[in-house]
């Protein structure tokens, strides 16, 4: 290793040292296991927002054989609001084959723990790294921040070109010893010093050898990516209440957009009541009166954004039977635990605040 890389790391150590994150939940016991969970909810989200599901999730799930015999409805209720829904369930999927495969107890091998679903590169790194010190390098977005602007590095990191130099970079930068603080003090430089917008560079222990701080441009790195326009989608969520004020949600198909989570019925974005109703009948079972539509939301994914019609409806049994739909009458006022969808569990919480006022 070159002597500048002997010198980034050391820089980094003794700040990490003085001002590093060091009583995160994680960081107690942190056991492979542990690790796991924290960098898969640390993927797209902040280390606050994260911080109160990860208690709860411990607490319910305090290893991997726990977490693989919980059902699918179980782990999305104690993920529900979290986002990016496809973790949980990868965390279960890989969960039960830790438990069938290899004894409840996570692969301290490298190349294995890429084969579970849900963990690539980085994360497999980060998990031995922080458990068991051993060397691997991580590049996740702080990381590509911090390495992108000390070495002035053009290009989006999302580029592949890009991205394979700075996997380069952060394997040169990865010392020997004391690996697991290593890998957490360049993870909290990024997250509390070297931040997206207004980094603190007074404070930065790699300042003096920084690149874009050198031309006074650490905003300019990394490149922004490409803009985007995202394509809008519509949709009708259909809020059918029954005589006893329960609202009906049925569970969506284990892939794809809100996989396994539970949500309102979808009526095709039209707004023709007859069509409704004809749908409620035909589909659902039931006839619908007292159609009344509520304010639109919007509800943004990463690749397209949801505009979203809420329809508030009376329902009652209709004599032709049902499709078999996997769906429930759920009682606002005792709500049980299932995963809801962000924006589902907004209107419910909405209705139950009106059921209260009424």
């Amino acid at each position: 290793m070159e002597d500048g890389a002997l010198d980034f790391a050391a820089a980094l150590l003794e700040w990490f040292d003085r001002h590093g994150r060091k009583d995160l939940p994680w960081q107690i016991d942190p056991t492979p296991y542990r690790v796991w969970v924290s960098e898969i909810m640390l993927q797209q989200t902040q280390v606050g927002a994260v911080i109160p599901y990860y208690l709860r999730f411990m607490q319910r799930f305090p290893d991997a054989r726990a977490l693989a015999d919980a059902t699918l409805d179980e782990v999305l209720h104690l993920w529900t609001g979290l986002g990016y829904y496809a973790r949980a369930r990868n965390l279960r999927r890989s969960a039960v084959i830790v438990r069938d495969d290899y004894n409840g107890e996570l692969p301290r091998d490298f190349a294995a723990l890429q084969q579970l679903p849900g963990i690539g590169r980085s994360t497999a790194a980060a998990i031995l790294a922080l458990s068991g010190d051993q060397r691997h390098a991580i590049l996740d977005g702080n990381v590509k921040r911090v390495l992108s602007r000390f070495h002035a590095l053009d290009g989006w990191p999302g580029e592949r070109r890009v991205e394979q130099k700075l996997w380069a970079l952060a394997e040169a930068h990865t010392p020997a010893a004391r690996v697991a603080h290593y890998t957490q003090a360049i993870m909290d430089l990024g997250a509390t010093v070297c931040t997206r917008a207004r980094p603190a560079c007074h404070a930065c222990p790699l300042a003096r050898g920084c690149a874009a701080h050198a031309q006074g441009a650490s905003g300019a790195y990394p490149a922004p990516k490409p803009p985007k326009t995202l394509p809008v989608r519509r949709s009708i969520f259909l809020m059918l209440r029954n005589a006893r004020g329960e609202v009906l949600l049925e569970q969506r198909p284990p892939s794809g957009v809100w996989g396994g989570l539970w949500s309102f019925p979808e009526f095709p974005d039209t707004h023709d009541a007859r069509a409704l109703r004809r749908w409620c009948e035909e589909h659902l079972g039931y006839t619908v009166h007292d159609v009344a539509p509520r304010a639109p939301l919007r509800h943004s994914f990463s690749h397209f954004h949801l505009d979203i019609t809420p329809v508030l409806a009376r329902a009652v049994a209709a004599r032709r039977v049902m499709e078999q739909r996997a769906t429930v009458w759920y009682n606002t006022a005792q709500p049980d635990a299932r995963g809801l969808a962000a924006p589902v569990k907004r209107l419910l919480e909405e209705l139950s605040k009106e059921e209260q006022r009424a």
